[in-house]
Formats: structure tokens, sequence, C-alpha cells
């Protein structure tokens, strides 16, 4: 309970005018309805497939490893599998490999290991992906 409160002096504003605006919610509806969607560009979203041990043992309980771009989301990387494989995924998640810095035994140097984004993305049973 303020003093000073904006709903009243909208209520107070709103019953002495007679009402031909359209309230905000109206407004952001008929500009959502009036929006284009965007046009993404999925072909980059998975760089490739991440084939490892692990992986591909995921692999035969459908679960696939993609790398994919480091600024992709879940939503991207669900709609580029979607549409270059054909499948829609069950789940997908995410996990970030930072880079970081190692002293190699072998070199005596420092060494650089880059960092990822890979996507785990889990299919129903009788889906899968050809990793060729």
């Amino acid at each position: 309970m303020a003093l000073f409160s904006r709903d009243k002096k909208e209520e107070a504003a709103a019953s002495d005018t007679p009402k031909t605006e359209k309230t905000k919610t109206e407004k952001k509806a008929v500009a959502m309805s009036q929006a284009k969607p965007t046009d993404r560009d999925l072909s980059s979203v998975i760089v490739k497939p991440r084939i490892t041990e692990k992986a591909v043992g995921m692999g035969e309980k459908n679960v696939y490893t993609f790398i994919v771009r480091k600024d992709a989301t879940k939503y991207d990387v669900r709609d580029a599998v979607k549409e270059f494989f054909g499948v829609t995924p069950i789940k997908v998640n995410i996990v970030n490999k930072s880079s970081r810095q190692y002293l190699s035994r072998a070199k005596g140097k420092k060494v650089t290991e880059k960092g990822m984004k890979k996507a785990y993305i889990y299919l129903k049973e009788g889906d899968s992906i050809e990793l060729a």
C-alpha cells in the first residue's frame, strides 16, 4: 500500500477519458502476431559429431554427442537436429568445457588445451542418427 501508486493515477485518468486506446497487453499481442520469424542459420550450429569411446558407448543408449558452436543454445541444437537428421530429440543437455593450460611432460612446455561446447542429444527408442 504505497502512497504514490501508479495504478490509482492511471485508473483516475482512464475513468475521465473515454477508452479508445489499446492496453499494453493488446498492443504486445498485435506486435507479436505481426512479427516475422527470424531466419537462423542452423547449418553452422552443429560443428561435428564427437566420436570417443564414451560417446560411442552412449550411442547404443540413443544418446548422441556433438560439438556445437559456442553461442548455440539448446533450442538451436534441437532445431538443427530436427532439420538435418529428421528426428526429434527428447532432451538436449549442453556442457561447456573451458580451455586450460598445463605443463606437458613430454615437451616440458606450457600447452593450451582448447575449450568446446558439447551437446548430448537424447532420442526416443527406435530413432537413430547415422554418423558416417
